[in-house]
């Protein structure tokens, strides 16, 4: 008798999780692209080392938290590091502290502070990147939560399932979810941003209003590019008032509202940064009447007036990303190379980087997207087209070209598109139907075995446009070569008997020695003594040559700096290791 109830009681159970899982069928694909999302995410994790830009990240975000210290890499916003970091209070990295340098430059802090902490950690190097990584990962599947619940509010549950099963399987975030870096929080809180003046634009009230001022001061402690948001938040206030007449709303109410998004966007930057505002370092000062000479004088009254406003180092901070893209960045595009960049270098990117399936599938849903807000008069469209266009807009004006990255916040709004044509496809009527089906199959499925294919080696992926030639000679920097791979090359050489490589690597300059083999550089002056090593190693980047720096014997012109490792190109290496670090001998 007992057994049978047991049976009963089983079949019971199981007939309700049926039931469950068919009601909710769309949220239960989500939940599985989500999962093997977070696995690849997490064996990446434990495969690859930090890239160059987390060797700075993750002892800042520690020295934010533990010492409130801003000055230390304010180019970057707080708000990340400090999450990332948060793992690190329960493990107590040690704390070697260098000499005074309260007459120090905050750049110059910032080095001599993470130079001290992994030097002082050396022993717990790989627990101390490994969970800050983790805490990204979070970051990632909240960012595909939160685009299957935009989805779903705008079309319905299978195109948000398409639009995440999009979302877990594109390379450029497979690349990028693990990073500590300010890219996919930046998608995150952009994503947010609209969410939450979508909802706003459908019932104006102070709850709503407030949380656009969360999600509006949440972005801009996220990614100093968000900046963006400041005069797009003021059109929209604009057309809102001229628009209220017709709508029958009180204009003073609507004032109001705007006047305290405005106040809580200034008081979650303010949170973030612990509401200081210290002086400028002296030296900061005069770095700054170094560069800015022209306008030294209204920047400090422009300075001393925000910073009543907003902390000092996180104006000093947006000073600074400003000024980087006035002056550019060196970077390669198709075998050319700039300090100022182009206007087409984020279409050619996206065009590169993503999967051939998934680029077909986006310039065809921006297209169809159009057609249904312009002939079908859909105003639901809008609310991916604007965020797109925006951000489209800014991309093209950006004189930092260095990494598809940059472009990240324009996904998740391709990705809803995308979901909802391949919905679309699954809905066709009649004798095409068939058809239709199969051709939205097929795009799910090349781009799973495409994110296949590339595993683990997420970020130098390209697509077959990209095909026969090195990644190097279409793109540079984090496009090819991040500093992530340096545990295969330091394996490999230790399986040889090797402990030294002369290299030129991007980040391997500061984590290879944590893997037991010593970094000799190639880019020294030339009047350092460099040993002679059996191996060199040189990264992708700078075999395109855009990221060697100049100013030294041997590469003081722009020719000299690109071509400084010609010789290399031309030459047969002995291993690759993630079509990122190419390994050659040079005597037996």
């Amino acid at each position: 008798m007992a057994e049978c109830g047991g049976k009963r009681a089983g079949v019971t159970t199981a007939a309700w999780v049926g039931r469950y899982v068919a009601a909710h069928q769309a949220e239960a694909l989500a939940a599985v692209a989500l999962a093997l999302l977070a696995v690849n995410l997490l064996s990446v994790i434990w495969q690859k080392t930090i890239t160059n830009d987390e060797y700075v990240h993750i002892p800042a975000g520690y020295y934010h938290l533990v010492d409130g210290a801003f000055q230390f890499n304010n180019e970057h916003p707080p708000l990340v590091k400090m999450w990332a970091a948060l793992p690190l209070l329960l493990i107590q990295p040690d704390e070697q502290r260098p000499p005074d340098l309260r007459n120090a430059s905050s750049a110059d802090q910032t080095w001599a502070y993470l130079s001290s902490f992994w030097m002082a950690n050396e022993k717990r190097f790989v627990t101390i990147a490994f969970w800050p990584r983790v805490m990204m990962t979070l970051l990632a599947l909240a960012l595909g939560v939160l685009i299957f619940a935009y989805a779903r509010r705008l079309f319905n549950p299978r195109a948000a399932a398409c639009a995440v099963a999009l979302y877990s399987i594109e390379p450029t975030v497979l690349a990028h979810g693990r990073v500590v870096h300010t890219d996919i929080p930046a998608a995150l809180a952009y994503l947010c941003f609209f969410i939450a003046i979508h909802a706003y634009q459908r019932s104006p009230t102070w709850r709503r209003a407030g949380l656009v001022g969360i999600a509006f001061g949440g972005a801009l402690i996220t990614k100093f590019s968000m900046i963006v948001l400041v005069p797009l938040l003021a059109c929209l206030i604009i057309a809102r008032l001229w628009m209220a007449g017709r709508r029958g709303e009180a204009r003073g109410r609507l004032l109001r509202h705007a006047a305290f998004v405005s106040l809580v966007g200034l008081l979650v930057i303010n949170v973030a940064y612990r509401f200081q505002s210290p002086p400028l370092g002296a030296a900061d000062v005069r770095l700054m009447a170094m560069k800015s000479a022209v306008i030294f004088d209204p920047l400090m009254r422009a300075f001393d007036f925000f910073s009543h406003l907003l902390p000092t180092y996180y104006l000093f901070g947006l000073y600074n990303v400003l000024l980087h893209n006035h002056h550019g960045h060196a970077a390669s595009l198709l075998g050319r190379h700039s300090d100022a960049g182009w206007w087409y270098y984020f279409p050619v990117a996206f065009a590169l980087k993503t999967t051939l399936p998934f680029l077909v599938l986006s310039v065809a849903a921006v297209g169809w997207s159009l057609w249904r807000l312009l002939w079908k008069r859909e105003q639901v469209w809008l609310y991916l087209l604007v965020p797109l266009a925006v951000y489209i807009s800014i991309s093209v004006t950006s004189h930092i070209n260095i990494g598809i990255r940059h472009f990240l916040p324009a996904f998740p709004f391709l990705f809803i598109a995308g979901g909802a044509l391949l919905d679309r496809l699954f809905s066709v009527e009649g004798r095409t139907r068939v058809l239709a089906a199969a051709l939205a199959s097929f795009v799910m499925l090349w781009s799973g075995v495409e994110a296949a294919r590339a595993y683990p080696d997420y970020v130098p992926y390209m697509n077959q446009l990209a095909g026969g030639h090195p990644r190097w000679e279409y793109l540079s920097d984090s496009n090819v070569e991040w500093g992530d791979d340096v545990p295969a090359l330091a394996a490999y050489l230790r399986a040889r008997g090797e402990r030294d490589v002369r290299a030129a690597l991007s980040g391997g300059w500061g984590t290879l020695r944590f893997f037991g083999v010593e970094y000799h550089d190639l880019l020294a002056p030339p009047e350092v003594k460099q040993p002679e090593t059996r191996y060199v190693a040189i990264g992708a980047g700078f075999l395109n040559g855009s990221t060697v720096p100049g100013d030294l014997a041997g590469r003081q012109s722009v020719d000299e700096r690109i071509n400084f490792f010609a010789s290399y190109r031309t030459r047969q290496p002995e291993a690759v290791f993630g079509h990122s670090i190419y390994l050659y001998r040079v005597r037996e």
